[in-house]
């Protein structure tokens, strides 16, 4: 790397570590601005590193194991690089963010701000999307307005999240950043579920559930056509909970089912492969759904959930307001509601 009219300078080498700046090492610059640095990169595994001086940050690279990066710098933060594709992608990257921040900042006045954003922000969408095998797209997911305002603010551009995720697994797998983007993506997919749920809760009357069944297929508890649905929350985990769906919810759906009784019927489990066995065995004959994401589902918030099993009614298009205690109970509501 050089460093122009940067002589005998003291640099610092830091590398990402998800969220923060871990400091690798210290070096200083030879007469001409000049140093050499080896850095050990995992094959598959590529490591995002920086190179400040003081609180300047000369250069970003995104390195990839075997690449010879040459970097060509001044102290003002100007840069280019060859010899490592990532870094050239990522030095792209950071250029079109530095011209973007500085139009907003000298935007005259609002309407310009707001086309300068909407510009970028689709441009950004589209370099997303066109590069998702490159990890050169996880800083431009993460970039910000300002502090706390990010680029990527729609509730929506958690499919984007998801989608970019899932490219990257396949590249590279084992990659920190690429595990910290799942959790934002997963994040994400939680608040847009939310918002789908509570929009959708203000119609029904209570919160939507969409998920999938034995054969990942999603099933809208919205669009479970009955008098009366019990939505049932339960874990495969626990022998005790299998037996109730043999001799409370089998007799009870076998009685009621004609009238017009579903039951809807989630369960909070992260193995998702015992569950649908646990399913198939027992041959339970309602509507099985689960997402895979135990205590995490979302669906344990929208119904206030806090111990299993629990079961909510929903009768005339609405949770019911019935205090239900005990099998005997939910009989007697459920008589009186399917005649």
């Amino acid at each position: 790397m050089t460093v122009k009219d940067a002589p005998q300078a003291r640099l610092a080498v830091h590398k990402l570590n998800v969220s923060t700046s871990e400091l690798m090492d210290s070096v200083t610059t030879d007469n001409q601005g000049r140093f050499r640095y080896k850095l050990d990169v995992k094959k598959g595994d590529p490591e995002f590193i920086y190179v400040f001086k003081g609180d300047t940050r000369l250069a970003s690279l995104l390195l990839e194991a075997g690449e010879k990066a040459v970097v060509e710098a001044d102290t003002l933060g100007n840069y280019t690089v060859t010899g490592s594709k990532g870094s050239e992608e990522l030095c792209a990257v950071e250029k079109d963010y530095a011209e973007f921040i500085s139009a907003m900042q000298n935007a005259p006045d609002t309407p310009s701000f707001s086309k300068t954003y909407i510009n970028y922000y689709r441009s950004r969408l589209t370099y997303v999307l066109s590069h998702s095998s490159s990890l050169s797209v996880i800083p431009v997911l993460y970039q910000t307005l300002a502090p706390g305002i990010p680029v990527f603010s729609q509730a929506t551009d958690a499919i984007t999240f998801r989608a970019v995720c899932d490219s990257l697994k396949q590249s590279y797998p084992d990659s920190r950043y690429v595990k910290a983007l799942d959790k934002e993506a997963q994040r994400r997919e939680n608040a847009l579920s939310l918002q789908v749920s509570l929009s959708k809760a203000q119609e029904a009357g209570f919160p939507e559930l969409a998920l999938p069944d034995v054969n990942s297929e999603k099933v809208s508890l919205t669009g479970v056509d009955a008098k009366a649905i019990l939505v049932h929350f339960w874990t495969a985990d626990d022998a005790a909970q299998k037996l109730f769906n043999q001799e409370v919810l089998m007799p009870l759906y076998s009685d009621y089912h004609p009238k017009g009784l579903e039951i809807y019927s989630v369960c909070i489990s992260n193995d998702k492969a015992l569950w649908a066995s646990v399913v198939r065995n027992q041959k339970l004959p309602w509507i099985n759904v689960c997402d895979g994401l135990g205590a995490s589902s979302p669906a344990l918030g929208y119904y206030n959930v806090k111990t299993l099993p629990s079961t909510v009614l929903i009768a005339n298009g609405e949770v019911s307001s019935t205090k239900i205690t005990g099998s005997k109970a939910l009989r007697k509501e459920l008589s009186k509601l399917l005649k």
